[in-house]
C-alpha cells in the first residue's frame, strides 16, 4: 500500500507531462498501481474524491490547513454559486496577510484570491468548487462543538511537512511572547510560545504534531480553561524560533 502523499506525488508527475515508466522509475511505484489510479473513478475511503484536481503544492497546503482550523471559515452565500474559503487576519500582522494569500495561491493556482478589509482585520478569501472536499472538516456550527478529525490523505500530507502546519496553526491562534520574572532582585526575562483553542480535537492535532517533531509543551489553564497550548522550555522554544518565529 502506498500512503498518499506518494500517490499526490506520482500523479503530480504525469500531471506534468512524465512517462508512465518515467514516474514509475522515479518514484518507485508498480506501473500497475499508477494505471489504477489515473483509471480508478470511484472514490477512495477516506481520501478526497478523484474528481478534485491533485494537490501540487502539499507543504502550502499543510500551512494553509492549521490557518483553516485556526481563523478560517467556509462559507456559501445564495448570492454565490460556488463557496469562499476565508482566512481573518489581524491587520497588526501584515506578514502574516501575505503568506496566508501566497498559500492560497500556491494550493489554487487557477483561482482568483483578494482580500476584503473589515474592521481592524482583512479576510484573505478565494473562492473553489473544491473546498469541501479539500478542508473536509467543514460542517454547520462552531468548530469547538463538533468533531474535528484529519483524514488519512491530510495526515499524510502533515506527517510530511508537520513545521508548516504548526506554523499556520501558531500564525492563526498562537502567538511568541517573552515573560519575565524577578528573582533575587533581579529580572529575568524569557520567551514563549503559546497555542490556543477551544477545540479539544484542534489542540491535541497541534500537541501530537509538536510531539514528533521534538517540541515538549504543557498545557496551562487559565482560570478554568484549559484552552492553552505553552511551550517554554529552552530547547523546544529555540525549535520554534527555529521554523516558527513571531508573527510580522
Amino acid at each position: 500500500m502506498y500512503d498518499m502523499a506518494t500517490r499526490l506525488h506520482t500523479l503530480k508527475l504525469l500531471d506534468d507531462g512524465r512517462s508512465m515508466s518515467s514516474v514509475s522509475k522515479e518514484t518507485g511505484v508498480s506501473r500497475a498501481s499508477i494505471r489504477s489510479w489515473r483509471v480508478r473513478v470511484e472514490p477512495l475511503p477516506r481520501q478526497r474524491q478523484t474528481t478534485c484536481p491533485p494537490l501540487t503544492d502539499t507543504a502550502a497546503y499543510a500551512y494553509l490547513l492549521g490557518l483553516y482550523l485556526g481563523d478560517g471559515h467556509i462559507s456559501q452565500p445564495a448570492s454565490h454559486r460556488v463557496p469562499s474559503l476565508r482566512i481573518t487576519c489581524d491587520n497588526k500582522w501584515p506578514g502574516l496577510m501575505n503568506a496566508a494569500e501566497e498559500a492560497m495561491r500556491r494550493v489554487f493556482p487557477f483561482n482568483q484570491v483578494c482580500r476584503a478589509r473589515k474592521v481592524g482585520c482583512h479576510d484573505v478569501k478565494v473562492y473553489s468548487k473544491h473546498l469541501t472536499c479539500l478542508f473536509p472538516q467543514h460542517g454547520p456550527g462552531k468548530k469547538h462543538e463538533r468533531r474535528i478529525v484529519l483524514e488519512d490523505w491530510q495526515q499524510a500530507i502533515v506527517d510530511a511537512h508537520p513545521w508548516e502546519f504548526i506554523r499556520g496553526l501558531i500564525h492563526s491562534d498562537g502567538c511568541r511572547v517573552t515573560n519575565w520574572t524577578v528573582r533575587n532582585g533581579k529580572r529575568y526575562e524569557y520567551p514563549r510560545y503559546f497555542f490556543t483553542n477551544k477545540s479539544d480535537d484542534i489542540r491535541k492535532l497541534c500537541t501530537d504534531t509538536l510531539a514528533k517533531v521534538g517540541v515538549q509543551w504543557t498545557i496551562l489553564a487559565r482560570g478554568s480553561d484549559p484552552f492553552n497550548v505553552s511551550i517554554a522550555r529552552k530547547a523546544s522554544v529555540a525549535l520554534m524560533d527555529a521554523h516558527i518565529g513571531p508573527k510580522y
